[in-house]
C-alpha cells in the first residue's frame, strides 16, 4: 500500500477524531513503511471543529474577546485560513459546556458568535465557515444577528437583543445594517441535521430536553420560534422555517438564512471541500473512515456518506470501522451503489456500553491490526505471484 487516506469520525465519548487519525496512522505505518498517510480529522461543527481544521489547513487562531452565552466577557478563538477564509465554532462561546449546572436556553445568547464573525469580517475575511453545533442556545440566531448589526424592534419601536424567551416581543425585523457589514462576504454554516424551526421535530422539541428546558419551558421556546418564524414571513418576506437544518443550533440555521443570507450545508461536505479531499484521492489505494455507531443515519449526509459518495468517483475502497454495526446496516458494503467495500465493528465482546466504551481504544487498534496484517498478506501474495509488478519496463 503506498496511500491511505485516514478520515473518520469521532466516536462519541471515547475517542476523538485525532485520536483515531493517529492511532489510524501509527498503525499503518507499522505494517506498511514508507505508505503515505493522509490524516483528515473531522468535526460535525460543534466543539473541536476548530480544532480539526486547523490540524489539517494550518493556518493561525486569533483569539478574541467576546459575551458568553448570559453576556459575561470571555477569550475565545477563530481560525483563520489562506484566502480571507476563517473558520468559527459557535461552541466556543455558546455552546452546553460552558452553561453546565445553569443550562437556560430562554436566557443564553448566540451574541458572541455575531462578535467573532464581525472580527472575522473587519480582518478581511470574505468566506465565514461557521460550525453549527452543541449549543445552549434558542434564539434563532437573533443574538448573532444583533452583534452583526440586525435591528431587533419591539412594539413600541425600542431596539433589543432578543433570546428565546423574547422572540414573541420582536415586531420589525431593519436587516440593512448587517447587509452593508457583509457586504461581498458569503457564510456557510455547517449542520449535520435536517430539523425544521419548530413543531415536533424542531429545534426546541427536539434538542430543548438536553439544554435544561422541562416539558412546560419546551412548549414555550416552541411557541417563541413559530413566533419568530411569522416574524420574519411578514418583516422579511423570506420562508425558512421548513428547510432542512433550519432547526440546527436552537434554529440558529433559521437566522443564518434570514437575517444573514448564508447558505447551510452537510458538516463533512464543507470539510472535504475546504481540505481540497477529492484531489487527495489521487493515487490513494484505501480510505479508512468510521464513526462510533453505524446506523441508517450513517449514510444520510454524514461523514460516512460524505467520503464514500466522493471515493466511489474515483474508484477508492473504503473501509468503515465503527464502534457498533447495526443490524439494519450489515448488508450495506454488498450495495454497489454505497461505496463502501467492507465495514468492521471493534466490539469483541458483548457488553453494555458503559463498559466497552472503557475499551475503545485497544479494541480499535486490535481490529485495524487485524485488518492491515490481512492486507499486508494479500499484498505480499500478490508480490510473490507477480515479481515483475512495479518493476521498470
Amino acid at each position: 500500500m503506498k496511500k491511505c487516506i485516514v478520515v473518520s469520525d469521532s466516536f462519541k465519548g471515547t475517542l476523538s477524531s485525532q485520536e483515531i487519525c493517529t492511532l489510524a496512522a501509527q498503525r499503518l505505518e507499522a505494517y506498511f513503511p514508507g505508505c503515505e498517510v493522509v490524516r483528515i480529522p473531522v468535526a460535525d461543527g460543534g466543539e473541536g471543529t476548530v480544532a480539526c481544521f486547523h490540524e489539517v489547513c494550518g493556518g493561525r487562531e486569533v483569539r478574541v474577546t467576546v459575551q458568553g452565552p448570559y453576556g459575561q466577557d470571555m477569550e475565545t478563538a477563530y481560525l483563520q485560513l489562506d484566502g480571507g477564509r476563517a473558520v468559527i465554532e459557535m461552541a466556543s462561546c455558546a455552546g452546553l459546556p460552558l452553561v453546565s449546572g445553569c443550562k437556560d436556553p430562554c436566557a443564553a445568547s448566540t451574541y458572541g458568535v455575531g462578535q467573532q464573525i464581525r472580527h472575522a469580517v473587519q480582518q478581511g475575511n470574505r468566506q465565514i465557515l461557521l460550525g453549527l453545533g452543541g449549543s445552549c442556545t434558542n434564539d434563532g440566531g437573533c443574538g448573532c444577528g444583533a452583534a452583526l448589526g440586525v435591528r431587533f424592534l419591539d412594539g413600541e419601536g425600542r431596539s433589543f437583543i432578543p433570546v428565546g424567551g423574547t422572540l414573541e416581543r420582536i415586531e420589525h425585523i431593519d436587516v440593512s445594517g448587517a447587509e452593508e457589514l457583509l457586504r461581498g462576504v458569503h457564510i456557510t454554516a455547517m449542520c449535520d441535521i435536517d430539523n425544521p424551526m419548530h413543531g415536533s421535530a424542531g429545534a426546541a422539541c427536539i434538542f430543548g430536553p438536553q439544554k435544561g428546558a422541562d416539558p412546560a419551558m419546551v412548549e414555550f421556546l416552541d411557541h417563541q420560534l413559530k413566533a419568530l418564524d411569522e416574524t420574519i414571513r411578514r418583516e422579511l418576506h423570506q420562508s425558512v422555517a421548513d428547510v432542512p437544518g433550519s432547526g440546527a443550533a436552537g434554529a440558529f440555521g433559521a437566522g443564518i438564512l434570514a437575517f444573514l443570507g448564508g447558505t447551510l450545508c452537510p458538516g463533512i461536505e464543507a470539510v472535504l471541500d475546504l481540505v481540497d479531499f477529492d484531489a487527495r484521492l489521487k493515487d490513494c489505494d484505501l480510505v479508512i473512515t468510521g464513526e462510533g455507531r453505524f446506523d441508517s443515519q450513517s449514510i444520510r449526509g454524514k461523514v460516512i456518506s460524505g467520503v464514500s459518495r466522493r471515493a466511489k468517483a474515483q474508484n477508492v475502497p473504503v473501509m468503515v470501522v465503527a464502534g457498533s454495526v447495526l443490524e439494519e446496516m450489515e448488508s450495506v458494503s454488498s450495495d454497489p451503489d454505497s461505496g463502501i467495500t467492507a465495514v468492521f465493528s471493534i466490539n469483541r465482546q458483548a457488553m453494555d456500553y458503559s463498559e466497552s466504551k472503557k475499551f475503545s481504544r485497544q479494541n480499535y487498534q486490535y481490529t485495524l491490526e487485524n485488518i492491515l496484517r490481512l492486507l499486508q498478506c494479500t499484498e505480499r501474495k500478490n508480490a510473490a505471484a507477480c515479481p515483475d509488478r512495479g518493476r521498470a519496463v
